[in-house]
């Protein structure tokens, strides 16, 4: 009964993500500013990850965890690097 549960309930939770996923995708296409943009691609690529992450429960492969995690570090190290652009106009100085 639980594994049945577990199953659905990651099934509901990929599905909910990739439409989480279509919204910030749109966000990033249609954003009016280059700071709508940063958030959308924020929210992609932390989306992205989780549905890495809801793969790899359900495979029960390691290799779905650690992608999830250079998804996570490059993607933060990115949004930083394009706020900070945003802000200064260099990223390196």
């Amino acid at each position: 009964m639980s594994a049945a549960i577990l199953g659905w309930s990651i099934t509901v939770a990929q599905i909910l993500l990739a439409l989480a996923m279509a919204c910030a995708a749109l966000r990033f296409i249609r954003g009016p500013r280059a700071q709508d943009r940063i958030i959308g691609l924020d929210t992609f690529y932390v989306n992205a990850m989780l549905i890495l992450l809801t793969l790899g429960i359900r495979s029960g492969a390691t290799l779905y965890f650690e992608a999830a995690l250079v998804i996570g570090l490059l993607g933060f190290v990115g949004t930083v690097a394009l706020a900070k652009f945003l802000m200064r106009g260099e990223v390196v100085e």
